[in-house]
């Protein structure tokens, strides 16, 4: 991966991390390609799409508080950006429900997230 190829992904990474904390949607679906493969990490599954990613967030923002910070990214893999992040999830009364270290793994295509994955 080429160093400025590394710089720009790991400044979209952070963008979507901070952005995706304060809930704004758009921001992070612009980071992401329209046909973007995302997990579910709280039902199960995968979402398609910005409309899929945006109706799962909603859902889940509606559900529980999630908050992510990357604590850690690693661009050493040619194909894959691996994000380690400190994830906490309260519920909508502010109640803990989690503190976990995650590992996030990352595809891009045309300088864009394509997916995602949760390790």
């Amino acid at each position: 991966m080429q160093q400025q190829q590394i710089v720009d992904y790991r400044e979209r990474i952070e963008t979507a991390y901070r952005e995706f904390n304060d809930r704004h949607i758009d921001a992070v679906l612009a980071l992401m390609r329209p046909d973007v493969d995302w997990p579910n990490g709280m039902e199960g599954g995968r979402v398609y799409g910005h409309e899929g990613v945006r109706a799962y967030w909603i859902r889940q923002w509606a559900l529980v508080d999630p908050h992510v910070e990357p604590i850690e990214i690693d661009t050493s893999r040619p194909d894959v950006i691996a994000v380690k992040v400190h994830q906490v999830v309260r519920d909508i009364e502010g109640n803990l429900l989690s503190d976990s270290i995650v590992n996030h793994m990352y595809r891009f295509s045309g300088g864009l997230i394509a997916r995602m994955d949760i390790e």
